[in-house]
């Protein structure tokens, strides 16, 4: 009750004491407000002074600079003398100091139509001093006064025109000389004269750049009190004049088109830069050498890229074109029996060797040296798939000229792709017996010469700093074991091949009925000759290729052809005492069908029949071959079926000993 009363009594005095609020904020922000416009003004003020003192040091310093000069030529024109240079050297410092501050000032108050009045006599200064420090900088550097190029070197500091003097320097007193040395035609007619150019160059730090070289701390007598530091003459002047001189004057040093000349060339210049970074100072002004454009350009013209493709060209040509032919012999003197793994591994030694190899191509040379393998890898399963030729045909082979030989190789796929018919439908090139068994024994002395890779390698390697030699060893074990798989074939083809040629005569053996039935020859008492003839090859094999082969190779040929001849002669041997049972019995019923002796085959004399001979001749013909395979070094025990056709022709022999007694 009442509360509206009360609320309306508040509202009042609420309401004055609001408008006096107000008018106190108002009163304020008027206050602030006239000390913001207060502090712009002064603001403003303090940078307008700040100007102007910054103009009045601008003209100060200028008059102070055109004072010092006045009275110093005064001075010049009073004194018959003259200064002498240490003053006219402390005199620039001064003036140099001076304009530093003038230079500092000017950039402050760029924009002020003062300063624009004030610019040509800047530019006039400027003018003045730049040409009194060079023609300073030129006078110490011909009389050799080290206080005069000490102080001179100090004032390009103190005005930070390091740069313009190294650039001086270049010009005036290294580009004569780059030019006087730099000479084509004394390179090019003189034997050695790239080496003899490169040798006066290196000559010139010690005999020209001596003072500078103390002056600035490059040189170990360099005492560190008097050291004008900032200055790398070397880098920033030496250098870039070299590089100007080569490229402008010796082009031809960077042409790639004979590769051993572009060798020769490139291993002599980057001994000349090593030589020249070996007499940089220091460790940072080294690195300074090698960041410097220059440097990045000279590196940059050696095109090596193309050098590496025409070694490549060379090697993989070479390379390829030992391995379109098989049946061609390695040259005298080679450790390999046939050209194609010859120049595999001349391959491989040229690509690492010094003339050849270069830091830069390491990991081209490399990857070559892969493909090398992985391509003879190939070029062996493809020889392990060719027919093998007969004696007659390889004979006659060997009578065909090699160019009447590579000419018919070369015109069949014209004539193929002239006909239409594919790759596939053309027959495989033959190749002869002594031909694989050659492929078998380079690849296995390849295999065993994999290791001396890798020590060939570790050496240029370990040169540009590549450590991981474990990468490098198993990715040439693993082009070993790529090899490694092609020998099953092989050994398998020569086996079979060993194999085919001795039972080509022991298959003989169906003629033995032949020999004897109704010839009335004598009792077989030695083994026929047609054993001899089968063991040929097998005695070959150990007679011509001992120095080639590792015996444990020749064993394990000898007995994998000898158990398959053998297989097949077991066989064969069955099949004739089969037959010659056979015509017994049939005899033998005949007999007693027509109960006479007429048809008894026994020879004239009353002895052995000639089934008994038969097999008797048999039975000697196993037992030789036997002993011949002892006599090889084998045993009669490791060939398989053997033992079943000694215990097959013994059953023979004692039926035929039983039947005589």
């Amino acid at each position: 009750v009442g509360m509206d009363k009360a609320l309306n009594q508040l509202s009042v005095p609420l309401g004055q004491l609001r408008e006096e609020v107000m008018s106190l904020k108002a009163c304020v922000s008027e206050g602030i407000q006239a000390v913001d416009d207060r502090m712009t003004k002064q603001e403003d003020i303090r940078r307008k002074k700040m100007c102007v003192l910054r103009l009045i040091h601008v003209i100060q310093s200028v008059e102070k600079i055109e004072k010092i000069l006045h009275s110093q030529g005064t001075k010049e024109l009073s004194s018959l003398e003259g200064n002498s240079p240490l003053l006219t050297g402390q005199v620039l410092e001064r003036i140099a100091t001076e304009f530093n501050q003038l230079q500092f000032h000017a950039v402050q108050s760029k924009g002020m139509p003062l300063l624009d009045k004030v610019r040509p006599r800047i530019a006039g200064i400027t003018a003045m001093l730049q040409q009194s420090l060079e023609g300073l900088l030129l006078e110490g550097l011909q009389t050799s006064n080290v206080d005069i190029i000490r102080h001179c070197l100090r004032t390009y500091a103190t005005i930070d025109k390091t740069r313009d003097a190294e650039a001086l320097v270049g010009q005036v007193l290294v580009k004569p000389y780059i030019d006087e040395v730099i000479v084509e035609q004394y390179v090019q007619s003189h034997p050695n004269g790239l080496q003899a150019m490169y040798n006066k160059l290196l000559e010139f730090v010690p005999h020209h750049c001596r003072l500078l070289r103390e002056v600035t701390g490059g040189a170990i007598s360099s005492e560190k009190a008097d050291i004008v530091p900032g200055y790398d003459f070397l880098v920033n002047s030496v250098w870039p004049e070299i590089v100007r001189g080569l490229e402008e004057k010796l082009p031809s040093l960077f042409n790639p088109g004979n590769p051993d000349v572009f060798h020769e060339k490139y291993t002599t210049s980057m001994d000349f830069v090593r030589k020249f970074e070996r007499q940089c100072g220091s460790q940072a002004s080294v690195k300074r050498l090698r960041s410097h454009p220059s440097y990045h350009s000279f590196n940059n013209k050696w095109n090596l890229p193309v050098y590496f493709q025409i070694r490549f060209r060379e090697i993989a040509g070479a390379l390829e074109e030992a391995l379109s032919d098989t049946l061609e012999e390695a040259p005298a003197g080679s450790s390999y029996c046939l050209l194609a793994t010859h120049m595999v591994w001349m391959s491989l030694l040229k690509c690492w060797s010094d003339q050849m190899f270069l830091p830069l191509l390491a990991h081209r040379l490399w990857k070559l040296s892969l493909q090398i393998l992985a391509r003879y890898s190939v070029f062996i399963g493809e020889v392990s798939v060719r027919p093998i030729s007969s004696e007659n045909i390889k004979e006659s082979k060997k009578s065909v000229p090699a160019g009447r030989k590579e000419s018919s190789i070369s015109l069949n796929p014209s004539e193929d792709q002239g006909n239409g018919s594919s790759p596939e439908s053309q027959p495989l090139p033959s190749i002869s017996s002594t031909q694989l068994v050659y492929v078998a024994a380079d690849l296995d002395k390849l295999q065993d010469q994999i290791p001396d890779i890798l020590e060939m390698i570790k050496p240029k390697l370990e040169m540009i700093g590549f450590k991981n030699v474990s990468c490098i060893a198993g990715a040439l074990e693993d082009s070993k074991t790529s090899l490694s798989a092609c020998m099953p074939t092989l050994n398998n083809r020569i086996i079979q091949d060993l194999s085919e040629s001795s039972f080509a005569y022991l298959k003989s053996a169906l003629e033995v009925p032949r020999l004897y039935r109704r010839t009335n020859k004598e009792v077989p008492t030695k083994a026929s000759p047609y054993v001899d003839s089968a063991l040929k090859p097998f005695y070959r094999l150990q007679n011509e290729y001992k120095d080639v082969l590792k015996q444990p190779v020749i064993h394990q040929w000898l007995e994998g052809a000898l158990s398959e001849s053998t297989q097949k002669y077991y066989e064969t041997v069955s099949d004739v005492l089969s037959s010659v049972k056979k015509m017994e019995e049939s005899l033998k019923r005949l007999k007693q069908a027509r109960r006479t002796v007429t048809s008894n085959p026994v020879g004239t004399n009353g002895g052995m029949s000639d089934d008994n001979k038969i097999r008797l001749q048999l039975a000697l013909d196993v037992e030789y071959f036997g002993e011949q395979i002892q006599k090889m070094g084998l045993e009669t025990s490791s060939i398989k079926s053997f033992s079943a056709l000694t215990e097959l022709v013994l059953t023979a022999k004692d039926q035929a000993t039983a039947e005589q007694s």
